[in-house]
């Protein structure tokens, strides 16, 4: 799974906010009518011409994905949005993270940043190619990555996927796995900030929960002199989600709940011209979205000009 010619980071200029995107990994993932099992074959060979390579790959007929982490410099602190995979992870009903090896701290310090240097990181919710580098190992133990930081971690994604919920009530198998390597180790280490309904965290950035993808599934949004972005996590998957907006990945645990959260954050990214910032967007990561009647269109792609 080695990505080379990706391992360079993008930036982009919010206001006072500057972004950088750092990819662990990128490449075709899973089967497309797998992850989104709503949208039909025909929408996706509609849209080929603008689908293919970054988001879909014909060929195969894989939905290509990213994984990777947004770098927010705002009021003079670093914050990371979600850490992808980790490294050397027991995860054996996912075969693609189940002990990889990864250097997504190295890619880190290539961007310029250093464990010390991150102030807070943000986990949107709690699945594991989201919170996977919160922690490495040390001494046969794992600590936080990040020894500085303070994490903000949704409180009922906490709730539902620690022990008081019985580990996503064994939905999964991996989540108890997740829970104890990369979420409980920054309870003990006292650098867990639980949060519920909303939580500033400085003048420019502000969470807000989006629930249905998890319990606690939140997004990020950004506002700076004129520039507005949101980051939402799991939200959309593919941008075939944008066209089709009903339609869930097939991780979401609330389908109902997350279909809710998906138009509301598109029909306010609409009117607001906020800059959409998914987690697993490949190609530049991030695109506008217009209002198209009672759906949405896809507008320009960041750093192809429309931003």
């Amino acid at each position: 799974m080695d990505n080379e010619e990706h391992q360079h980071a993008q930036s982009i200029v919010l206001g006072d906010v500057d972004v950088t995107r750092v990819i662990e990994w990128r490449g075709p993932f899973t089967p497309a009518r797998g992850i989104v099992p709503g949208v039909e074959a025909e929408v996706w060979k509609e849209n080929e011409a603008w689908l293919a390579p970054d988001h879909w790959d014909p060929d195969s007929d894989n939905a290509v994905v990213a994984l990777q982490t947004w770098v927010l410099r705002s009021g003079g602190r670093t914050v990371l949005v979600d850490t992808g995979v980790g490294s050397g992870r027991e995860r054996p009903g996912t075969p693609q993270f189940h002990q990889r090896e990864g250097d997504f701290l190295a890619r880190l310090a290539r961007a310029g940043i250093r464990p010390e240097d991150v102030d807070v990181v943000v986990n949107t919710h709690i699945h594991g190619d989201h919170v996977g580098w919160n922690t490495t190992r040390a001494d046969g133990a794992w600590v936080p990555a990040f020894p500085r930081a303070q994490y903000l971690i949704p409180a009922a994604d906490d709730a539902y996927f620690g022990p008081a919920g019985g580990y996503g009530n064994g939905r999964r198998q991996d989540d108890r796995l997740i829970y104890e390597d990369s979420i409980a180790p920054i309870h003990r280490a006292g650098q867990a900030v639980l949060w519920d309904g909303a939580h500033r965290i400085d003048e420019n950035l502000t969470l807000e929960p989006a629930p249905g993808h998890t319990p606690g599934s939140s997004v990020l949004r950004v506002a700076s002199g004129s520039d507005r972005a949101v980051f939402v996590g799991d939200v959309l998957h593919s941008p075939v989600q944008i066209l089709r907006p009903a339609c869930n990945s097939c991780f979401c645990l609330d389908p109902a709940g997350a279909a809710a959260s998906r138009r509301r954050i598109l029909e306010r990214a609409a009117d607001e011209r906020e800059l959409v910032v998914p987690a697993h967007f490949g190609g530049t990561g991030a695109v506008e979205v217009g209002r198209d009647g009672s759906g949405f269109t896809l507008g320009a792609w960041a750093g192809s000009g429309g931003r």
